[in-house]
């Protein structure tokens, strides 16, 4: 989703983006974020928004009620806080509504190019799967993977595995027989592949 946005290293763009994409398919976020962005461009204008004028705008989200609320909380702390500007570290956007690890490095990484390791479930599981990690959570799996990989590839690595398991390494029943890597993975945890 991040790759194909009009602005895409439009860092409030990125992070109200990321925010409403949870547990949602790209191709609607994307939709519903462009629409958003139509009428809330700034965080100026996001966080003088009425949940109720949100919340139809993205109600094809899951958890819209809690993600509207998350991002006008999220622009207004932008705005008294930094400015306007969103902050460009962890610990800084870490700290804003409905932001965690994964957000915080997607912002880092899209939007300010800056290098660290968004482990979303793909990464995850991918990165268990192939044997590169023995990990039960996201985080355990972004900090191995920051032990593990060259530093040149961290802001690869995402966009990689995210389109590999969205294509080919599927949860259940993986196209192993049309994976160009196979012969590099263990198949942890694989039960069934195709």
């Amino acid at each position: 989703m991040l790759g194909r946005m009009g602005e895409k290293y439009d860092p409030f763009k990125v992070l109200i983006s990321t925010i409403l994409s949870a547990r949602a398919k790209d191709e609607v976020t994307e939709i519903l974020a462009e629409k958003l962005f139509e009428k809330y461009d700034t965080a100026e204008k996001l966080a003088r928004a009425k949940q109720k004028d949100v919340i139809p705008i993205i109600k094809k989200i899951g958890f819209y009620n809690a993600k509207s609320k998350n991002i006008i909380e999220t622009a207004k702390i932008l705005v008294e806080k930094y400015g306007g500007r969103v902050p460009d570290t962890l610990e800084q956007l870490t700290e804003l509504p409905g932001v965690g690890r994964k957000v915080a490095n997607c912002v880092l990484v899209y939007a300010y190019k800056k290098d660290a390791i968004p482990v979303d479930i793909h990464v995850h599981r991918i990165s268990n799967r192939l044997g590169w990690v023995k990990t039960k959570t996201p985080e355990e799996t972004e900090k191995t993977l920051e032990k593990i990989l060259p530093k040149k590839h961290w802001q690869a690595i995402n966009d990689a595995l995210v389109t590999h398991g969205k294509t080919i390494c599927a949860p259940v029943s993986p196209w192993c027989s049309k994976c160009p890597i196979a012969k590099h993975c263990k198949r942890t945890g694989v039960v069934r592949s195709r």
